[in-house]
């Protein structure tokens, strides 16, 4: 895995706060971050290639809060009602966060690249956009992304409005698209067959 040198100024948010439907048997929900992959939760897979990378990290959660304390760092929950996706975690990490910048990734994508941050932060400072995306192929990422606090406000307004959609969000703000080679590093583990995939297959 390639490592760069930590971004300063960036706040890490893992989004734990889903429902988990696609993960679960009854189809009910569960908490994907806390599913075991090669002996630990998936969240400790993306916590371990995350930190390096960034000064601190919130835990965006909305269930087994204590569970997600043992990993030794702040837990945020949305400040929004309904499990309302990844933008409300991203707001609850923005209002929590005292960094310029934060960098959300999800709880169940346990092979991110060591070399993110930094290279979201150079994108974004080299074109001046508060907000810069990952890219893979054709293809945007955006809950990989890196977000300016300036932010807050415009995203607290669109969630007022009743809009969940992500990229609609982000979509006239100036954001920049940052190209990924490797696609599988993006990842998202989904269902109970990609966990046990994941399990009997090589790692990056």
């Amino acid at each position: 895995m390639t490592r760069a040198a930590p971004a300063h100024g960036v706040t890490g948010i893992v989004l734990a706060g889903g429902l988990g439907k696609r993960m679960s048997a009854d189809g009910k929900g569960i908490d994907k971050g806390l599913q075991p992959l090669g002996g630990r939760a998936l969240v400790e897979h993306v916590l371990e290639r995350l930190a390096p990378q960034v000064d601190t990290i919130l835990i965006n959660a909305n269930r087994n809060a204590g569970r997600y304390a043992t990993f030794g760092y702040p837990i945020v929950p949305d400040a929004l009602a309904g499990f309302a996706g990844p933008l409300a975690g991203l707001h609850a990490g923005l209002l929590a966060a005292t960094t310029p910048w934060v960098v959300i990734v999800p709880c169940d994508s346990p092979f991110l690249p060591g070399d993110l941050v930094a290279r979201l932060l150079e994108a974004a400072t080299r074109a001046g956009s508060p907000i810069a995306v990952v890219r893979t192929g054709n293809q945007p990422q955006p809950v990989f992304a890196l977000v300016h606090r300036r932010l807050a406000a415009s995203l607290a307004r669109y969630l007022a409005a009743g809009d969940r959609k992500i990229d609609l969000w982000y979509a006239p703000l100036g954001v920049v698209e940052v190209p990924f080679e490797d696609a599988a590093a993006f990842r998202n583990i989904n269902t109970r067959d990609e966990l046990a995939q994941c399990e009997q297959g090589p790692q990056p």
